[in-house]
C-alpha cells in the first residue's frame, strides 16, 4: 500500500454520469420502444426460421439495411399470410431491444403482402413448384362418379353456400350428405380443410359411417385474402391425394385457387357442384320410361320377326315320314346282319382260344416249376455262402476291435491311478495346511481376546478408581446428586483401596455457578 502513496490518483471525468451495462442497456431499451410504439414497415422477408418452440424468426431488408424480426407462437397462430423467404410484406408491430446481444429488433404483430402483386407472384411461384411435382397433372384425375350415394361436403356449417347445395341436391336428386365443418377463412381455414379431407378418406366402406362416394370442398366468393387458405399446399396435397374423387367449388366463376387444380373436377360455384354430382331426377325417370318403351317395342318386334323366321322355315323342311325312311331302312338291314355277324365272331374267338391252349399241357407246367426250383435252391446256397462270409468279416472286426480294447482299458486304469496318485497328494497338503492352521488361527483369536480385555479392564470404572476417583453409594446404588444423598441413610465411598462408610450434611449452593455441592464428613 505504501508504494502507491505518492502517486497522484486517476483523474475524473468531469460531471458525467456512471452508468451500469444493465442501465445502459434499459434507458436504449425505454427510448426505442417509446418512440417507436407501434409502427409499419415495408420490406423483403429473408432468412425465415422456425424452431421447435414456435416463434417465427425473420429479417426485414431492403436494398441497403436489414431489421431482425420475430413472431411469437401465438401472434403467428393469428396471421392470416406467413411470411416466406423473397416475399414483399407490410409488418406491422413495435420496436425493441435484446440487451443479451447488444441488438434492436422488431416484434410483428401481423404480416400482410405488400399489394396483391405480391401475392399472385408468391402464388404462380408455389403453383409452378407444385405443378412440376405433377400434382396438376391431368392424367391423375379420377372420373366423378353419374350416381354417388353418400356426398361428402367439406364447408362451413353456418354460411349459405351448404343451404343452396342441399337446397339444390334436394331439388335435383335427393342424397346422403355428410358435412365436414371446417373454417373457410383465415389461419384456421388451411389445416381444418386438408384434415377433412384426409378424414373422408380415412373412413372404412360399410362401417358405420358410410364412406363418400363423392367430396365437394365449396365456398362462397371473396378476396384473394380471404380464398387464401385455399392456395396452402397442404390443402393442394390433400386434394391430390384424396383417393375419392373430389369437386372444388371455391368463390365465383372468376375466382382461381389452387386448389381448382388438383381436385378432379372444378365447378364455377358451389351450387354448380351440386348440379355436377348428380343429375335430374325427373329426367332420369322420363329417359327410364322412354327407354323401358323402346324396349318393349323392339322385344314386341323381335320376337314377331323370329315367329316369321320360324314359319318360314317350317314350310321349307320335308314331312317327318319321308326323313325318317332311308334311317329305318339303314336299322332293318343292320338287324338281319346282326344275328350272322355274332356267329362269325364268336367262332373266331373259339379258334383263337384253342390255337392258344394247345401249348399249355401237364409236362410243360412241371418242368418249368422244376426250372423254378433249381433256380431257388441255387439262389438259396449262394445267400448262405454270403451269410458266412458276412460272419466271418464281423468276427474278424471284433476280434480286432478286442486286440485294441484290452490296452485301451490299462492305459485308462493306469491314467485313473496317476490321478488318483495325485489327488492324494494334493489332499495330503490340504490337511497339512489345515492342522497348521487351526492353532495359529485359536492363537490369533487369544491374543484379540486378551486386547479385548485390556481394553475393558482399561475402561471400566476399577482403573478410573485408581486415577483418583471416588463412586458414592446410598442404599445399595450409585449416588449422582445432592437430592439422592439426602434421601439416603448413610453414604459408601469406595476408594482404589476399600470402602468408607459416612453420614453427611449438604448445604446448597444459592449462586448460579454450576459448581457441584459440597459436603462435610464427621
Amino acid at each position: 500500500m505504501a508504494l502507491f502513496e505518492d502517486d497522484d490518483p486517476p483523474a475524473r471525468p468531469g460531471n458525467s454520469p456512471e452508468y451500469t451495462v444493465s442501465e445502459l442497456s434499459g434507458a436504449v431499451k425505454r427510448i426505442i420502444e417509446g418512440e417507436f410504439g407501434l409502427i409499419r414497415v415495408r420490406g423483403e422477408v429473408g432468412r425465415v426460421s422456425r424452431p421447435a418452440s414456435g416463434h417465427l424468426y425473420f429479417d426485414l431488408k431492403d436494398d441497403r439495411n436489414v431489421v431482425a424480426a420475430i413472431s411469437w407462437k401465438g401472434q403467428v397462430s393469428k396471421m392470416q399470410v406467413r411470411p416466406e423467404e423473397g416475399m414483399e410484406v407490410v409488418a406491422t408491430g413495435r420496436m425493441t431491444t435484446f440487451p443479451g446481444q447488444s441488438k434492436y429488433q422488431m416484434i410483428v404483430e401481423d404480416v400482410a403482402p405488400a399489394g396483391a402483386g405480391a401475392l399472385m407472384a408468391m402464388l404462380e411461384k408455389r403453383k409452378a413448384a407444385l405443378a412440376a411435382e405433377g400434382l396438376f397433372d391431368p392424367a391423375r384425375k379420377k372420373p366423378i362418379p353419374y350416381l354417388p350415394l353418400v356426398i361428402g361436403v367439406v364447408t362451413s356449417p353456418s354460411g349459405a353456400v351448404i343451404r343452396d347445395i342441399l337446397h339444390r341436391l334436394r331439388d335435383r336428386f335427393p342424397r346422403h350428405v355428410l358435412i365436414w365443418p371446417v373454417a373457410v377463412q383465415g389461419q384456421n381455414c388451411a389445416p381444418e380443410v386438408a384434415a377433412a379431407i384426409r378424414g373422408f378418406n380415412a373412413l372404412a366402406p360399410g362401417g358405420p359411417i358410410p364412406r363418400p362416394d363423392l367430396i365437394i370442398v365449396a365456398r362462397g366468393g371473396g378476396s384473394l385474402e380471404d380464398l387464401w387458405g385455399f392456395n396452402e399446399e397442404i390443402v393442394v396435397r390433400a386434394a391430390a391425394a384424396s383417393r375419392i374423387p373430389l369437386i372444388s367449388a371455391v368463390g365465383h366463376e372468376t375466382d382461381t385457387t389452387l386448389i381448382d387444380y388438383a381436385a378432379d373436377l372444378r365447378a364455377p360455384t358451389p351450387t354448380a357442384a351440386a348440379e355436377m354430382a348428380v343429375p335430374v331426377r325427373a329426367d332420369l325417370l322420363a329417359t327410364l320410361a322412354d327407354l323401358s318403351a323402346r324396349q318393349s317395342r323392339a322385344a314386341r318386334a323381335f320376337l314377331d320377326r323370329r315367329d316369321q323366321r320360324l314359319r318360314d322355315l317350317a314350310r321349307a323342311l320335308p314331312r317327318l315320314d319321308a326323313l325318317l325312311a332311308a334311317p329305318r331302312q339303314r336299322f332293318d338291314a343292320a338287324v338281319q346282319r346282326l344275328g350272322g355277324g355274332l356267329s362269325l365272331a364268336t367262332s373266331r374267338k373259339r379258334a383263337r382260344f384253342e390255337a392258344l391252349s394247345a401249348p399249355l399241357r401237364p409236362a410243360i407246367l412241371a418242368s418249368l416249376i422244376q426250372r423254378q426250383r433249381a433256380t431257388l435252391t441255387q439262389q438259396t446256397a449262394s445267400l448262405n455262402a454270403r451269410a458266412d462270409l458276412r460272419l466271418e468279416r464281423a468276427a474278424t472286426t471284433l476280434d480286432k476291435w478286442a486286440s485294441r480294447l484290452a490296452p485301451a482299458l490299462s492305459r485308462l486304469i493306469a491314467t485313473s491311478a496317476r490321478d488318483i496318485a495325485k489327488h492324494h497328494d494334493q489332499l495330503e497338503g490340504l490337511s497339512q495346511r489345515l492342522d497348521a492352521a487351526l492353532p495359529k488361527r485359536l492363537a490369533d483369536l487369544t491374543t484379540r481376546l486378551d486386547a479385548l480385555d485390556r481394553t475393558r479392564q482399561t475402561l471400566g470404572y476399577a482403573e478410573t478408581l485408581r486415577r483418583g476417583y471416588a463412586v458414592v453409594w446410598g442404599d445399595g446404588a450409585v449416588v449422582t446428586t445432592a437430592a439422592q444423598a439426602e434421601k439416603a441413610g448413610a453414604l459408601e465411598i469406595e476408594f482404589q483401596d476399600g470402602r468408607l462408610t459416612s453420614r453427611t450434611a449438604l448445604k446448597k449452593s444459592k449462586t448460579t455457578d454450576p459448581k457441584p455441592a459440597q459436603g462435610s464428613l464427621f
